[in-house]
C-alpha cells in the first residue's frame, strides 16, 4: 500500500511532474518535490516539501533522495522538434548525468520503487502499433532523434541493471506524446500538441504547420498517464517492467490541427510550411502489456482531451 510512503517527484514544476504532484498530494503520503528554476505552484499543500536542487550535482541528489520510498523521475532537459533537430547535444549530457546519479543513489539507498519515463523515439515508423519487443537495436534510431533516443535506451538499460542488483523495483514507461493541462505551451520548445494550441490561439486567419501534416503521432492525455502511475506503484510485483504508454492509435498532424481549430471555435485555414523542421514518422504504441499486467486503459478520448486542454489553456494563458 502507498499510504504513509514518502514520495520524491523530480521536476515537479514541469508539465508531467506538476500533474503527478497534484494527483498524489491528495493521498495520505508525504511528498518531496524538486524544482530548479521555475517557481513552484501548489505551495500551500501541507504534505509537500519543496526543495530546490541541481540534479546534475551528486550532493543535491543525495540530499533529495534521503529517506525516500518511491521516486517519480520527471526532471529532464526537454524540447520540441525544433531543438531536437538543431541542438541534439542538449539531450545527451545533462539528462545522462542527472539520471545516472539518481539511479545510483536509488540503488545505494535501496528505495522501494523508481519510475523512469522513457519515450518512443527509439521505434521505427510503423503502419501497425509497435510492441515493447519491436525495438531493434541493430537498426539505427532516426538521425534526428539519435542523441535523445540513445540516451533514453542507455538509461532504460541502467534501470534494468540496477533492478538485478538490489531490492528496488524499477518501472520504465515508454510514453508516447503526452498532452494536457500545464503542458509547455511555447512555439519553440513545446511538443506538437502544445505548440499547435498556441498557433491556433495566436492566429487570425491561418495556421502555419511545420512539414506536410502527414506525420502521425500517438497522443495520450496526462490524466491517463497519472492513472497508470498510481496502478504501477500499488501493484507491480516484479523487479523490472518496461511498458508502452499511449492511446494505442495514431492521428495525423493535419487531423490534429483541424480538431484543435474546431474545438477553439475559430475560422482558420491551414498552410503547410515544408521548409520547417519535421520528422516524418507514423507511430502508435501497442499497450496490451500494460492492459494485461495492470488492467490499465486510457479513458480520455482525443476530442475530450482537446476540449479539456483548451478550456484550461484559456483560463491560464
Amino acid at each position: 500500500m502507498i499510504s504513509g510512503k514518502k514520495i520524491l517527484i523530480c521536476g515537479a514544476t514541469g508539465f508531467l511532474g506538476s500533474n503527478i504532484l497534484e494527483s498524489f498530494s491528495k493521498l495520505p503520503v508525504l511528498i518531496r518535490a524538486t524544482y530548479h528554476d521555475r517557481k513552484p505552484s501548489f505551495q500551500n499543500l501541507e504534505n509537500v516539501e519543496w526543495v530546490r536542487a541541481d540534479l546534475t550535482n551528486s550532493q543535491d541528489v543525495k540530499k533529495v533522495m534521503s529517506e525516500i520510498d518511491i521516486v517519480f523521475q520527471y526532471a529532464a532537459v526537454t524540447s520540441g522538434a525544433k531543438d531536437i533537430v538543431n541542438s541534439p547535444h542538449m539531450h545527451v549530457t545533462d539528462n545522462a548525468v542527472m539520471n545516472s546519479l539518481l539511479l545510483r543513489e536509488a540503488y545505494e539507498q535501496q528505495i522501494d520503487h523508481f519510475v523512469f519515463p522513457s519515450c518512443t523515439i527509439m521505434y521505427q515508423t510503423s503502419d501497425t502499433p509497435v510492441k515493447e519487443s519491436d525495438f531493434d537495436e541493430s537498426v539505427d534510431i532516426h538521425p534526428r532523434y539519435y542523441g535523445a533516443g540513445n540516451t533514453k535506451t542507455y538509461l532504460e538499460k541502467m534501470c534494468k541493471f540496477y533492478s538485478s542488483k538490489g531490492d528496488t523495483k524499477f518501472t520504465v514507461l515508454r510514453q508516447s506524446n503526452v498532452y494536457g493541462p500545464r503542458d509547455k505551451f511555447n512555439l519553440d520548445t513545446g511538443h506538437v500538441f502544445a505548440a499547435t494550441v498556441v498557433k491556433v490561439d495566436q492566429s487570425e486567419s491561418e495556421v502555419r504547420v511545420w512539414g506536410t501534416g502527414e506525420e502521425e503521432r500517438d497522443l495520450i492525455h496526462v490524466s491517463d498517464l497519472v492513472k497508470l502511475l498510481h496502478t504501477v506503484v500499488e501493484n507491480q510485483n516484479s523487479q523490472f517492467e518496461l511498458l508502452n504508454v499511449g492511446a494505442g492509435s495514431s492521428v495525423s498532424i493535419s487531423s490534429l490541427v483541424k480538431k484543435i481549430i474546431l474545438s477553439s471555435g475559430k475560422d482558420l485555414s491551414i498552410v503547410y510550411d515544408k521548409d520547417k523542421p519535421t520528422i516524418k514518422t507514423k507511430l502508435a504504441v501497442d499497450i496490451s502489456k500494460a492492459r494485461e499486467l495492470f488492467g490499465w486503459e486510457p479513458a480520455v478520448s482525443l476530442d475530450e482531451g482537446i476540449d479539456q486542454t483548451l478550456e484550461w489553456y484559456g483560463r491560464n494563458k
